[in-house]
């Protein structure tokens, strides 16, 4: 078989894979701050990260079911990590949805398995804001819904054993504590860094992440 006849296989092989079969190896590259960024799950609609250098804002673009009960399905750019650590930004989605629970975050996640314990700090296309944990690989996702609806500003703070939400309604007011915590322990190294999902298995949703402050160790 000529060099042309293989290369037109290898297309068609590649265009038959689902799209959660190429994400992680098609986007696992460096992007800004973070080690690299990849579809987790299982993903329709394959999607991408990038970093606007003169603006210092990344933008990611997710597709996936959802990030609930014992999976997840979305866009994640990452960077390994350990010890305590708080990271914080101002996220806006991009565009209009009719998908209420389109979901963009800061998260700190134990492995990129779909099933990985993780905790994040995540804002809903409706504006519910909520700190989203799932205890250990494989179990149910619990919530802590915030009493602020569509902030401006988001931190997800990791002290020992506990990880807690931070969140401002308002540009340039300082990030107090929402009151919601939750206990879990981290084989340390981790992954920490955003999120992006569409809440639609079929959709692709965007969004910006700027004013980046991360600071480790506290």
């Amino acid at each position: 078989m000529n060099a042309f006849r293989l290369a037109i296989v290898a297309i068609v092989f590649l265009q038959s894979l689902p799209f959660s079969a190429l994400g992680g190896i098609a986007d696992d590259k460096p992007v800004g701050m973070f080690e690299g960024h990849q579809d987790i799950g299982e993903i329709a609609r394959p999607g991408a990260a990038a970093y606007e250098e003169a603006e210092r804002k990344y933008v990611l673009s997710g597709s996936g079911e959802n990030m609930w009960f014992a999976k997840d399905a979305f866009q994640f750019a990452w960077k390994k990590a350990t010890g305590d650590l708080s990271f914080a930004a101002d996220i806006a989605f991009v565009g209009e949805s009719k998908a209420p629970h389109r979901k963009a975050c800061l998260m700190i996640r134990q492995s990129l398995d779909a099933d990985s314990a993780y905790v994040d700090v995540a804002l809903h296309g409706d504006g519910l804001t909520s700190l989203q944990f799932r205890e250990m690989k494989g179990a149910t996702t619990h919530e802590v819904q915030a009493n602020v609806s569509g902030p401006k500003r988001l931190r997800i703070e990791k002290r020992g054993k506990y990880v807690s939400m931070f969140v401002s309604a308002k540009d340039g007011e300082s990030l107090p504590y929402s009151g919601a915590s939750t206990r879990i322990e981290f084989v340390e190294p981790f992954y920490v860094g955003l999120g992006v999902c569409a809440h639609d298995k079929a959709g692709l949703e965007t969004a910006r992440f700027s004013r980046l402050e991360w600071i480790s160790p506290l």
